[in-house]
């Protein structure tokens, strides 16, 4: 592996890193397009600019560690459309932030820049309009990690505190003793408003003129999130005009800020991006990225991914052999599919699958079906994008199994009125198996190559496929068969693995055998010898 850190890291991550064995490149940034090449990792913190073109020069890339909270340095849709994955580390750095946030909230209640400003220009002026935080009510525009941090803290300073966050449940903020509130009431209700959202299409510049003229006359903001979270014209306004106490803000819609019209307004307290900055947090992020990319390079566990959904590692080592169970019936179908033109897709999901996390099978079934069409490969992170830009409309439902095996996967594949189904499991020791093709039983081992034939099922038809494949210098390592039904003539169906490298020319021989209606070549990949990765392992 070569993994590049384009921005300075602590040293302990980047010995995680070289401890791997890999090669672990610090590039000059005038040199970083070049060592681009070939690389499988990158790591960025905020001041390199992840760009389409930047990424059209890593073609191996797969994927990116920020080390910090946001990703709008980097451009998500080219990463995703690319299959690389982004992953960042919320949390790292929340203590940091949230103490930072109390740093400028007392210095903005107690007017601490100004009279240390004061003092150095020789003037003595005790005659404070300070307040206390006691009693004062805070209100939270986001209570993820860094807001959870805060809240804890404004509750130490016997705070009353509110939020405003539309994914964070009732339930979880009794627990911090935080009163859930819509954004008008946090706006009207608070003395002191703290942001601690991301940057998205709803939030930008989500404290607007309106925001602010809601807000109470001597409320005080501040922003340790992002800079264009706040419309920094009419902020100035309610500034100038007294509607507002005092802002203070670690953050602005352009750093440095040239030509923002809050620098040099005396009710403004300023730092530059500095909230996540300490030695602890900067420590704790680097060490947590290199572990996250290491990891994923490594095992394929993803952890804060950005553009699909984590997993923890427990998670991940009971989803790993349904996902490569969703892969293989994926490719299976692709290659058994009458046509390679099938438009619907449905997926249905009983047990495990069902509970374990089916958005992430789903993306494995995808993964499946487009590799074997596609020229661009797709993985789990663009598998999606991948099916929706062809098209293919996907459905998923779960269902309960009365009988047989608990823990199932369907895949169905539909073109027009043409429809091709296969039913699998994993079995104890790990390994994927087909259970079904179209409703008739059939088990067998998913790897390999796999000879798929349908018949009419009548006498001599096993011993005709053997004799054929024996005359061709064929071996058969296993042999499958199902029928719809006991009745003669009904169709059957047979799973044949073949030893070695099968050439497609041995399909004729098969064709030419009496009542074989359809024969296909399925190529799947060899399990691995070592099957102890079990699910109880």
């Amino acid at each position: 592996m070569k993994i590049i850190v384009a921005d300075k890291i602590s040293e302990r991550g980047i010995e995680l890193l070289r401890e791997t064995g890999w090669q672990v490149v610090l590039p000059e940034a005038a040199a970083l397009l070049n060592e681009l090449t070939g690389a499988d990792g990158l790591i960025v913190r905020s001041a390199t600019r992840v760009t389409a073109e930047l990424l059209d020069k890593a073609e191996c890339l797969r994927v990116i560690g920020r080390a910090g909270v946001g990703v709008d340095n980097v451009d998500m849709d080219a990463a995703t459309r690319r299959g690389v994955l982004v992953m960042n580390t919320p949390g790292g750095n929340a203590v940091s932030v949230a103490e930072h946030t109390f740093a400028l909230m007392l210095a903005l209640a107690r007017s601490v820049p100004q009279s240390n400003a004061a003092i150095h220009a020789g003037r003595w002026e005790k005659s404070s309009t300070g307040m206390e935080l006691r009693g004062k009510t805070l209100g939270l525009v986001g209570l993820g990690r860094v807001g959870t941090e805060v809240a804890r803290r404004g509750r130490a300073l016997e705070m009353k505190v509110l939020a405003y966050d539309p994914y964070v449940t009732q339930a979880a903020a009794r627990e911090l003793d935080v009163e859930l509130v819509p954004f008008e009431d946090l706006l009207r209700r608070s003395d002191v408003i703290s942001l601690h959202t991301a940057l998205s299409a709803a939030t930008d510049k989500i404290i607007n003129a309106a925001a602010l003229a809601q807000m109470k006359r001597g409320t005080r903001l501040i922003n340790c999130a992002r800079g264009e979270l706040i419309d920094e014209t009419a902020l100035a306004e309610a500034l100038r005009s007294g509607h507002l106490a005092g802002a203070a803000v670690d953050t602005f819609a352009q750093e440095p800020p040239k030509n923002s019209p809050l620098i040099g307004l005396p009710n403004l307290i300023a730092t530059p991006h500095i909230a996540g900055s300490t030695a602890e947090a900067q420590e704790e992020v680097g060490t947590l990225i290199a572990q996250q990319v290491r990891d994923y390079l490594a095992e394929g566990l993803i952890r804060n991914a950005v553009n699909m959904p984590a997993l923890s590692a427990e998670q991940y080592r009971l989803l790993r052999p349904y996902l490569q169970l969703g892969e293989r019936l994926g490719a299976l179908v692709a290659q058994a599919a009458p046509s390679a033109s099938f438009s619907h897709i449905r997926i249905r999901y009983a047990g495990e699958p069902a509970e374990l996390g089916s958005h992430v099978i789903r993306s494995a079934v995808l993964i499946g079906l487009l590799n074997c069409v596609l020229d661009e490969k797709v993985n789990l992170v663009n598998a999606s994008q991948a099916a929706a830009a062809r098209g293919l409309i996907v459905e998923e439902t779960t269902r309960r199994r009365e009988r047989g095996f608990p823990n199932t996967l369907e895949v169905i594949a539909a073109d027009g009125g043409a429809e091709l189904t296969v039913e699998g499991t994993v079995v104890q020791d790990g390994s994927p198996r087909i259970l079904s093709l179209d409703g008739i039983p059939l088990e067998a081992p998913l790897e390999g190559t796999l000879l798929l034939t349908r018949n009419r099922d009548v006498p001599g038809v096993i011993g005709m496929i053997g004799t054929a494949l024996g005359s061709l210098g064929v071996n058969i390592a296993t042999f499958a068969l199902g029928r719809r039904t006991p009745v003669h003539g009904a169709e059957a169906v047979a799973l044949v693995r073949l030893d070695g490298a099968v050439d497609s020319s041995i399909l004729k021989t098969i064709r030419a055998i009496p009542s074989i209606t359809e024969a296909r070549l399925i190529h799947l990949p060899e399990l691995p010898k070592d099957r102890t990765q079990s699910r109880s392992s």
